[in-house]
């Protein structure tokens, strides 16, 4: 029997996409959403408890404001969980957390391959270039509509960049410089945020020395591909045990 796929928020512009892809890709089970509409065809459930029942795995990009709640009720109905949303706090945190000790959750800002390879080589570079000599700055762009600054993208670049210099992002973020800042000091990773438009998504990390800049440039041209790395995602975590997972461990990186 093909696996059974439920989309939180299907009713959004990613809800749309996700919808499709898992219909393509398995059964759309359905979704849940605010407006109570959805793809036409899809069955619509009133809230996600009723749609992780029917679901074998859930799907959510929806909003940070949910992920307490929907930890808890994929919790209880030991329902796999594909989470997207970013812009979280550290109380979600520990609500993914504890989840993840019951079924499976793979949670990851990004679920775009070629920006989990940025990941990855963003460590390594952070690693090998030090950080008296290589001033580490991220810019990112996205759409007008989008609510959190920086990206959830951009800083798990950010994240991955201090942990390959064994630091942590928290204590050498520099986010929007603004007024009279001084010079820049040694070991800051500088996060410069654009909105405008309908941008998918771009993302530049840049390494710039006295001598020389590296540069590892994203850029996302359709919504598509998050939610087919979603949903490829969400066929793979169904077969995992309890556990928190990130994409490195989807993609075996």
């Amino acid at each position: 029997m093909s696996l059974r796929i439920g989309i939180a928020g299907i009713s959004g512009r990613m809800g749309i996409y996700l919808a499709q892809e898992a219909a393509a890709a398995a059964t759309l089970s359905g979704g849940t959403s605010r407006s109570g509409a959805g793809p036409a065809g899809a069955a619509h459930f009133p809230d996600i408890v009723a749609l992780a029942r029917e679901s074998d795995v859930v799907i959510d990009f929806t909003h940070a404001s949910t992920v307490r709640a929907h930890a808890k009720a994929l919790a209880e109905t030991e329902t796999p969980w594909v989470l997207g949303t970013t812009g979280y706090d550290v109380e979600d945190e520990a609500a993914i957390q504890a989840a993840a000790g019951i079924i499976p959750v793979i949670a990851a800002p990004n679920f775009c391959t070629g920006v989990n390879l940025v990941l990855l080589l963003a460590k390594k570079l952070g690693a090998v270039l030090p950080a008296s000599q290589y001033d580490a700055e991220i810019v990112e762009m996205h759409h007008r509509q989008k609510v959190d600054a920086p990206s959830g993208t951009a800083l798990a670049i950010g994240r991955a960049v201090a942990a390959g210099r064994g630091v942590e992002l928290a204590d050498v973020i520099v986010s929007g410089r603004d007024g009279h800042t001084g010079p820049r000091k040694d070991g800051e990773i500088g996060f410069a945020t654009l909105r405008g438009g309908q941008v998918v998504g771009s993302h530049t990390l840049m390494f710039t020395a006295g001598d020389e800049q590296i540069s590892l440039t994203h850029h996302a041209f359709d919504r598509r591909v998050f939610a087919s790395g979603a949903v490829r995602a969400a066929l793979w975590l169904h077969a995992q045990p309890a556990g928190l997972y990130g994409m490195k461990d989807f993609l075996k990186l």
